[in-house]
């Protein structure tokens, strides 16, 4: 009997966890639709704005992590705490908390990953970038590949360190994110 995650070091986490990508799967939309459903069944009395599908698994064609993300977006007036515990009670981890940002997955065993794996990142409604990425990479499939080809060649160097993977993407999305908001200017 191994020790539970919570007790495990984040070096062991990213052993168990590592980085893998795989090509384009449309079983993520159907995964995303299933908990679409099941977050707005659960979260019906709380102040939802927008629930949305975003990171790679949400650009069509490009490889990706096996985990769908998602974006929940409450009301600036809403109790962002609160939203947080009836997530927690219904089989989220927390992973992190920030001011107007707690993020949770859903799919981590101390066996390794489930079948489905979910990252759920809940804010208040207009922090929001990660729709304007999405959408920019779907119409601008060169951009997209040149995104996907940046992925791959990070993967193998990064493979046991997901903040490094994270950090050195960065400046490409932020670049193209830039860019979407000026493109698609008050979309969301």
């Amino acid at each position: 009997m191994g020790k539970e995650l919570s007790e495990m070091s984040l070096e062991e986490l990213w052993e168990l966890f590592p980085i893998v990508l795989v090509e384009h799967n449309d079983k993520w939309n159907i995964f995303y639709d299933e908990i679409q459903s099941f977050l707005k069944l659960i979260l019906s009395e709380c102040p939802i704005e927008r629930i949305s599908h975003i990171g790679s698994t949400a650009i069509s064609g490009i490889w990706a992590k096996d985990i769908v993300d998602i974006l929940i977006e409450v009301s600036k007036d809403s109790d962002i705490k609160n939203i947080a515990k009836v997530i927690e009670k219904n089989g989220f981890v927390r992973m992190s908390t920030e001011v107007g940002r707690i993020s949770f997955n859903r799919g981590y065993t101390k066996n390794g990953f489930a079948d489905k794996v979910y990252h759920v990142h809940l804010r208040y409604v207009g922090d929001n970038d990660e729709l304007y990425f999405r959408d920019y990479l779907n119409e601008h499939t060169q951009i997209a590949k040149e995104y996907e080809t940046m992925k791959l060649q990070l993967w193998k160097l990064f493979e046991h360190n997901r903040d490094a993977y994270t950090y050195a993407k960065t400046e490409f999305v932020r670049k193209w994110t830039f860019e979407a908001k000026r493109v698609y200017a008050g979309r969301y």
